[in-house]
């Protein structure tokens, strides 16, 4: 990769990268490089069923928690210049799935993201099984040990490069059992669930702490100035 040095700055190693550098990158540099600088990313399945009972299932790293009262979960597509499944999938039946992937299905995970025709299955051509809940049209993943049922509340298109937010509110959650903790939260370790940098390394979750609640008077004294 091409870098360019920051001369102002006063660090011993550092490869700076300015617009026109990551402009003139190649294609596949590029988006790795960008993909990777926001560091680690949830690595899901989301699961839909189209209008004439086809299932889709494709690999996202762009989920994000957009809020708790009401539980709001966001997911953002690609721009629509060539038929996306996943989206017209959710556009039309308003419900998907969202399932972490652990680390004994990262490679028939990954498969997903490649071009499939429109009424091939991504479960079948990956090896995936679904599973389905009374009630809830779209496909979960079987072996996924936390499992969210979504429904579209809001679509939002992004001007600035056609990309699309897409808000869903979080219907239900199946969680494995004992993998829940005192707390509320889930511990990630027991699920095996996995993480994802750049557009395809996966890596293992590893707690290194866990601290209180954050309040200005906690601050240790010395680290004050």
């Amino acid at each position: 990769m091409s870098t360019a040095a920051c001369q102002h700055w006063k660090f011993k190693t550092v490869n700076c990268f300015t617009r026109d550098d990551i402009d003139n990158l190649d294609k596949i540099s590029r988006l790795n490089f960008i993909n990777s600088i926001t560091g680690y990313k949830p690595a899901n399945l989301i699961g839909t069923i189209s209008g004439d009972d086809k299932e889709n299932l494709a690999i996202f790293s762009s989920l994000v928690h957009l809020g708790s009262k009401p539980p709001l979960l966001g997911i953002i597509t690609r721009p629509n210049s060539v038929p996306r499944d996943t989206y017209s999938n959710i556009i039309s039946s308003k419900f998907y799935t969202i399932n972490h992937i652990k680390d004994d299905m990262i490679e028939r995970s990954h498969m997903t993201s490649a071009k499939f025709n429109p009424d091939e299955s991504e479960f079948e051509k990956c090896d995936i099984k679904s599973i389905y809940l009374k009630n809830f049209k779209a496909p979960f993943v079987k072996d996924s040990e936390v499992k969210i049922g979504m429904k579209l509340v809001e679509e939002i298109k992004i001007k600035c490069n056609n990309t699309i937010l897409l808000v869903g509110e979080v219907m239900l959650v199946m969680v494995e059992e004992g993998h829940l903790l005192e707390d509320g939260s889930i511990d990630f370790e027991k699920n095996k669930t996995v993480c994802i940098s750049g557009l395809d390394t996966y890596y293992n979750t590893k707690k290194i702490a866990k601290y209180p609640y954050a309040k200005k008077d906690k601050i240790p004294s010395k680290w004050l100035r």
